[in-house]
C-alpha cells in the first residue's frame, strides 16, 4: 500500500510538471506565435537527450568513480550481486569514488545500464549491515527507475529559467510589446519556481520510494536508519569547498551532504550508548519520541532529501 500511495504521487507530480510548462508553452503561443514554442520544446528535447547520453560520463568524472573488479572488491560485489537478484535487474556496474564523503549513490541509462558506486570513506566507515542496507537503497533506484525520471523533469525548470532570461532581455528591446513580453518572462519565472519546487519533492519522494525498497530487499530498516546517521557523522566533518564541487549532484546521494550537520544535531540524541551506531531499539525509542517542528517542514520543502527525523519516524513505521 506504502508503494502504490509513492508512485501516485510521483506520477501526479509528473503530470503537474507537464502541465506547467505546457500552459507556459501555451501563453507563448498566443502571444509570439508558433515560433518561440516550437523551438523551446526543440531545446528541451535537445537538453534531455544530451543528459540521457552524456549524464553518466558527466558524474563519473565529477565524482572520480572507478569501476572495480570482484577481485578488488569481492565483498562489495557478493552484496550488490545478491540485491540485485533479489530486485530481479541486471547487477549493475560496480564503482568506488574517491571523493572525500561517506557516501553513495546510482545512476545510469536504464537498469541494464546501471551504475551503483560508493565512496572509499563509507566502505570504511559502516558495517556490513549498513553497507548492505544502503546498496539496497540505491539498487531501488535503480529499479524504480526513477534516476531517468528525476534527470528528466530537472530538465523543466531549466527551460523556463531560460524561457525567462530570454524574455526578461527581449522587453527592452521590444517597442510597443515589450509590456506582453515582460509578461511572458514573469510568467516564466513563476513557472521556474513552482517547477523546482516539483523537482525537489519529487526527489524527496523517490528517496522515501528508495527507502521502502531497501527494506524490502533487506528486511533490515534499523540497519539503513544506523547508516543514515553514520553518514550524517561523516559528513559533518566534510569541508565547504568539497560540499561546494558536488553541490550539483547531491540529489544522487543516500543523504545529502550539506545537511549532515544539522543530521547529525537530529540524530546524535538517538544513539544512546554513544557507539557511532544505532540499533534496533535505539531506532524504536528515536522514532516515537522525536518531534518534527513546523521550521522543520518549511525547510524540508527546499531540499532534495526528506527531513531525516521523518526519514527514521518512517523507517521504524516501516520495520513493522
Amino acid at each position: 500500500m506504502r508503494t502504490i500511495w509513492l508512485r501516485m504521487r510521483m506520477g501526479l507530480c509528473i503530470m503537474l510538471m507537464f502541465a506547467l510548462i505546457y500552459a507556459l508553452l501555451t501563453v507563448i503561443m498566443f502571444a509570439t506565435g508558433m515560433i518561440s514554442p516550437v523551438f523551446f520544446a526543440l531545446l528541451a528535447f535537445l537538453i534531455v537527450l544530451a543528459q540521457y547520453f552524456f549524464g553518466p560520463k558527466i558524474v563519473e568524472k565529477t565524482m572520480r568513480v572507478k569501476y572495480v573488479s570482484k577481485s578488488e572488491h569481492p565483498g562489495l560485489h557478493a552484496i550488490v550481486t545478491d540485491l540485485a537478484m533479489r530486485a530481479n535487474i541486471p547487477k549493475p556496474k560496480v564503482g568506488v569514488s574517491e571523493m572525500p564523503i561517506a557516501n553513495a549513490f546510482a545512476f545510469g541509462k536504464s537498469k541494464k545500464d546501471g551504475r551503483v558506486c560508493v565512496t572509499s570513506e563509507l566502505l570504511r566507515r559502516l558495517n556490513e549491515k549498513e553497507l548492505r542496507a544502503v546498496l539496497g537503497h540505491e539498487l531501488s533506484h535503480i529499479k524504480h527507475k526513477d534516476i531517468v525520471a528525476i534527470t528528466m523533469l530537472s530538465v523543466i525548470p531549466m527551460i523556463c529559467y531560460f524561457v525567462y532570461i530570454s524574455f526578461f532581455w527581449s522587453s527592452f528591446f521590444g517597442g510597443r510589446r515589450s509590456g506582453g513580453t515582460m509578461a511572458i518572462a514573469l510568467a516564466a519565472f513563476l513557472t521556474y519556481l513552482l517547477t523546482n519546487m516539483l523537482v525537489l519533492y519529487a526527489s524527496r519522494v523517490r528517496e522515501y520510494y528508495a527507502d521502502q525498497g531497501s527494506v524490502e530487499l533487506t528486511n533490515d530498516a534499523p540497519a539503513l536508519a544506523s547508516a543514515l546517521y553514520r553518514i550524517s557523522v561523516e559528513d559533518a566533518r566534510v569541508d565547504r569547498r568539497t560540499l561546494k564541487r558536488i553541490e550539483g549532484m547531491k540529489a544522487f546521494f543516500a543523504s545529502d551532504p550539506s545537511r549532515a550537520r544539522k543530521d547529525l544535531t537530529d540524530l546524535r540524541q538517538a544513539d544512546l550508548n554513544m557507539d557511532g551506531h544505532l540499533d534496533k531499539y535505539e531506532v524504536e525509542a528515536f522514532a516515537k519520541e522525536s518531534r518534527i517542528t513546523s521550521a522543520d517542514r518549511i525547510m524540508e520543502m527546499f531540499s532534495s532529501h526528506p527531513n531525516i527525523v521523518k526519514r527514521i519516524k518512517r523507517l521504524h513505521a516501516i520495520s513493522y
